[in-house]
């Protein structure tokens, strides 16, 4: 590797640390403003028929900078964040971008770098996707909840969450406001159903275009098709996350990369023993506990498990146990599918 480099990568500028070895001359400076036209420009006949390799952390922005490293012919290496702050170690100095660029250029050159996985574009669309998915859901979560506190602050009958979900239920909500809850309380119900009717709406254009996904993607085909209480959305997100040749050498760490292990007692931490580690990307976490839950259902296959430990702890535990199993299956599945996983019909 004649020319080796690690890029540190902020909003208002990318710092620069990188490696001739023919020469052993070094070069560091800053990139500013951060965007693709910038980049662009520094990358353009700088590195031309040299083989060069940069490393980014792999944080808010390493996207547009892998593709435009790609694009002028740089292989770049991204790297897992919290193992690169891991392998610093203890701070002797102060931390700075020009220390955060040397440490990835000089783990890149020692071959310590921790690598993560860079998918395909179409894979990164679908994350993107997803991501705002859960979003959506998730706020919508909360104003439905805003709803009810409303009522219930006020001394309203309640309402079942899902019969939000029906005319009869709306109308019913609308008479109780306009009888029962003050004017300042008629108009905290009228704001967050207007903000649920707009989330209804972009949440069915990007229902469609996850559920176009995962009629393409031959993993999610596969997944969908072989695992009880995967949905197509589900099984979009277990390859978008999980696919790939050789991406865990075992199911283990698949679920501890999707922060579903039970984190243990240890000098260097604060937080409590015997609690999900919650690391790692939030949405495949929330898909795979959604499909654990389902084996509730008398019919599912693995019902006598699920119930099992509902029984002897609750049904959250029985459903995240379910869930890890989910991750299992598809890690196996997976494997068995390589790179074909990430195929688009």
């Amino acid at each position: 590797m004649p020319i080796i480099g690690g890029l540190d990568i902020h909003r208002k500028q990318i710092t620069f640390d990188y490696l001739d070895t023919a020469t052993g001359e070094v070069r560091r400076g800053q990139i500013a403003p951060a965007d693709r036209e910038h980049l662009a420009a520094w990358l353009a006949g700088r590195f031309t028929g040299q083989n060069a390799h940069f490393a980014v952390e792999g944080c808010t922005g390493w996207r547009y900078v892998a593709e435009e490293l790609a694009a002028a012919g740089i292989t770049p290496h991204v790297a897992e964040p919290a193992d690169v702050a891991a392998l610093r170690g203890r701070k002797r100095h102060a931390k700075t971008d020009k220390t955060d660029s040397r440490h990835l250029r000089q783990l890149l050159a020692d071959g310590r770098l921790p690598e993560c996985w860079i998918p395909p574009s179409h894979i990164l669309e679908c994350r993107a996707l997803l991501e705002t998915y859960h979003d959506l859901r998730a706020e919508h979560t909360a104003w439905t909840q805003r709803i009810h506190a409303a009522l219930f602050h006020q001394g309203a009958p309640q309402l079942g969450g899902q019969r939000l979900r029906t005319g009869e239920g709306l109308a019913a909500l609308q008479a109780i406001a306009a009888a029962q809850l003050s004017p300042a309380g008629q108009l905290q119900v009228a704001v967050a159903l207007d903000k649920l009717a707009a989330l209804d709406r972009h949440l069915d254009v990007l229902r469609r275009r996850l559920l176009e996904a995962a009629r393409q993607l031959a993993g999610a085909r596969e997944l969908h098709a072989r695992l009880y209480g995967v949905g197509p959305i589900t099984a979009v997100a277990l390859v978008c996350w999980l696919g790939g040749a050789d991406r865990f050498s075992s199911a283990r760490k698949a679920v501890r990369f999707a922060g579903l292990d039970v984190t243990v007692w240890s000098s260097d931490r604060k937080g409590p023993p015997g609690r999900l580690s919650r690391q790692g990307p939030a949405v495949l976490r929330w898909c795979v506990y959604e499909a654990g839950k389902t084996h509730a259902r008398g019919s599912a296959p693995d019902h006598g498990y699920y119930a099992s430990v509902k029984d002897r702890i609750d049904g959250k535990r029985a459903a995240i146990s379910e869930a890890r199993k989910i991750i299992r299956q598809a890690v196996h599945i997976l494997a068995e599918l390589g790179d074909g996983a990430l195929a688009a019909a």
